[in-house]
């Protein structure tokens, strides 16, 4: 039988007080969100960037709400009033591939489109738990099987309970929940591969559901003040919900299959527990009363830690902070305002980013800011609105915003370092969570990243120059730093040899093999040697010494050259009479095939296209037929994520 293992306590809210989640906790995407090569396959793996955050209009709101209950005829008006609240603003985080992830502004994702259409729309579990029948679902043969799909694996016929009266009638392509007996918390949803008269066909063999989402995903896991439903939701299993003495049984739920592998590992990537299955070694046996007793076990080891759990009910900890919220006064608020924007510019707003838009700064910066179970609410404060508050900041010198007439926002344009607010704030260290990887259990592979995500990363390796530096203070030569972490090494020889100006903190005074490692060859001969740097200075001065290096990082392959990444060059010419030719080169660099992209380009743009070695240089050229130069550096930035700044265009048939 299955042993519930726990590696910390985790917080878990009832079922009947989902609905107040406002003020228990108000979460945000605190972390990024990354995306399978398939949108078809499990959606959210690992961390990427969503291109922008927005609020819907009221016509857009009513749009949804109405495609929802088109999609969802189990909802009720009550459900989706649930779900969506009257009178709120629905903010949308539009990511790559054209995914969309819909919540209530300040609250949990609700649903998240895969097409961006409004075709394939699927509910978080985050909405499951608040209402949990808006989906028919499938019951495991066990919690034992969910182990398995908390690593990401697709849901097979065999892994689920049948009931008496055969298996429910449902067509292909339909959204269904996962459930596990005596739990009646969702744990995943996905689409059906094959209809119920197929499966009987199939023997009830093969794949039932593709899952597009589960709980401990990256989704769940991005929310800031993630939470589980019931005491049955431990780091890596899901088992009966203790507290549960009633087992509800969903009329669309399924039961009794035969004792086959109920996994399928996505990726060709299977673990040894489901080769363990296969040999029929594994928990999941046919025979009800023994997965009742593995389901006991379960509980009887899950009640020796209850004790660990934070729970909250209606009498506990939840109502007590609910009354902690309420109790904040207009300019409680404001100071809370005003810490967390302090605690954004410090750790996570970098001058790079500026300009940034008001909405962004709040919710990729501020909102993750605010401490654990506190709602932070602009409209509670007294400056009502985000843009008054960003101007009244901006009154104070500590920010410079203005406002952008076209799209109607406030934006962040510089922020002042020296205001004494800044200086005199200490940002707080947050901890971050770590996974453990349990013994036995498989590295995630990067198999099922999607070709299409990329992620280019400037990294340094120490020169000459800069070698007696780290050495001083025991850094490894031979290593490869990002900037922040070179700058670091260079601000610790600072430090341990005391070289900051006792009269002014700003300043360095550089000692000689600071001095020669900054400057020696640098400085024109007869020229004077500085003596002391700004401290702002220091850290570029110091990175810009070493030997620069790029990594490339598309889906799971990754590759690191010297020198600096080279840009894409998209060049139009005349050929003979007034024909046009686009040539594309470069691309390689960034881990794209020439061959497999000219390829898409004669089927994208429909002309003829051909792949040629790059005249007197290493590489190879695409050569695409007419003037397409904007649509090729379009698709190069929206379906390769090739970022701007890398690309260069030169249109020579321009006069």
């Amino acid at each position: 039988t299955a042993t519930a293992k726990r590696s910390r306590p985790l917080q878990i809210l009832p079922s009947d007080s989902l609905h107040k989640q406002n003020s228990y906790s108000s979460p945000t995407y605190q972390r990024s969100i990354q995306f399978s090569a398939s949108s078809k396959r499990t959606m959210f793996k690992k961390a990427v960037e969503a291109k922008s955050h927005q609020r819907l209009s009221g016509a857009d709101r009513k749009k949804l709400k109405r495609t929802l209950r088109d999609k969802f005829p189990r909802a009720s008006d009550a459900d989706m009033d649930v779900l969506f609240p009257p009178k709120v603003e629905i903010a949308v985080a539009k990511f790559q591939n054209r995914v969309l992830v819909y919540s209530v502004e300040g609250d949990f994702p609700m649903f998240f489109d895969i097409d961006g259409r409004g075709t394939e729309l699927y509910p978080t579990v985050f909405a499951l738990w608040r209402v949990p029948e808006l989906l028919p679902s499938f019951l495991l043969k066990g919690g034992e099987v969910s182990r398995y799909m908390l690593g990401g694996a697709d849901l097979m016929f065999p892994g689920i309970s049948v009931p008496a009266e055969g298996l429910p009638s449902f067509r292909v392509g339909e959204v269904w929940s996962v459930k596990v007996p005596g739990n009646p918390a969702p744990i995943a949803v996905g689409s059906t591969t094959m209809s119920s008269a197929e499966a009987m066909k199939a023997g009830l063999r093969g794949k039932a559901l593709r899952i597009t989402h589960y709980y401990r995903d990256s989704l769940w896991e991005s929310v800031d003040g993630h939470f589980v439903p019931n005491a049955g939701f431990l780091d890596d299993i899901v088992v009966e919900d203790p507290a549960a003495s009633v087992v509800p049984q969903d009329s669309d739920s399924t039961e009794g299959l035969d004792n086959h592998p109920a996994i399928d590992e996505k990726d060709g990537n299977r673990t040894d527990n489901v080769g363990e299955l296969a040999e029929g070694n594994a928990t999941l046996d046919p025979n009800p009363s023994s997965s009742t007793e593995a389901s006991n076990s379960q509980v009887e080891q899950l009640n020796v830690d209850v004790s660990n759990l934070i729970v909250s009910d209606n009498g506990g900890d939840g109502s007590a902070a609910e009354e902690q919220q309420h109790t904040l006064s207009a300019e409680e608020v404001d100071n809370l305002l005003d810490k967390c924007l302090l605690q954004a510019l410090h750790t996570t707003v970098k001058d790079k980013d500026l300009p940034m838009p008001g909405s962004t700064l709040w919710s990729n910066h501020v909102l993750p800011c605010r401490p654990s179970g506190i709602t932070l609410d602009i409209k509670k404060s007294t400056h009502k609105k985000l843009s008054k508050w960003l101007l009244a900041k901006s009154s104070e010198k500590l920010i410079t915003v203005k406002e952008d007439k076209h799209k109607k926002e406030t934006v962040l344009v510089s922020v002042n370092r020296n205001h004494p607010e800044y200086t005199s704030f200490r940002p707080e260290k947050k901890q971050e969570q770590k996974t453990e990887q349990h013994p036995g259990e498989p590295a995630s592979s990067g198999g099922g990243q999607s070709q299409k995500t990329l992620e280019v990363v400037e990294i340094y390796k120490s020169s000459s120059h800069v070698n007696p530096i780290f050495s001083a203070v025991g850094a490894d030569t031979g290593k490869l730093y990002s900037a922040s972490e070179a700058s670091d090494v260079v601000f610790q020889y600072v430090e341990k040899e005391n070289l900051v100006k006792p009269t002014d903190k700003s300043t360095v005074v550089l000692d000689p093999a600071l001095c020669d490692a900054l400057f020696k060859g640098a400085i024109k001969k007869g020229s004077t040697y500085p003596t002391v740097i700004h401290k702002k200075d220091l850290g570029s001065t110091f990175v810009g010494r070493m030997q620069p290096h790029h990594m490339v990082i598309r889906g799971g392959e990754s590759v690191v050259r010297k020198g600096a990444l080279k840009t894409v060059q998209i060049v139009t010419e005349r050929r003979s009479g007034n024909k046009k030719v686009t040539k594309l080169s470069g691309v390689e660099s960034f881990l794209i095939d020439a061959d497999t992209l000219a390829s898409e380009l004669q089927k994208k743009f429909a002309c003829s296209t051909s792949v040629g070695e790059l005249p007197g240089k290493k590489g190879l050229e695409v050569l695409i037929q007419g003037g397409k130069i904007d649509d090729v550096a379009r698709l190069l930035v929206e379906h390769y994520a090739i970022p701007k700044r890398y690309i260069e265009v030169l249109d020579k048939t321009r006069k």
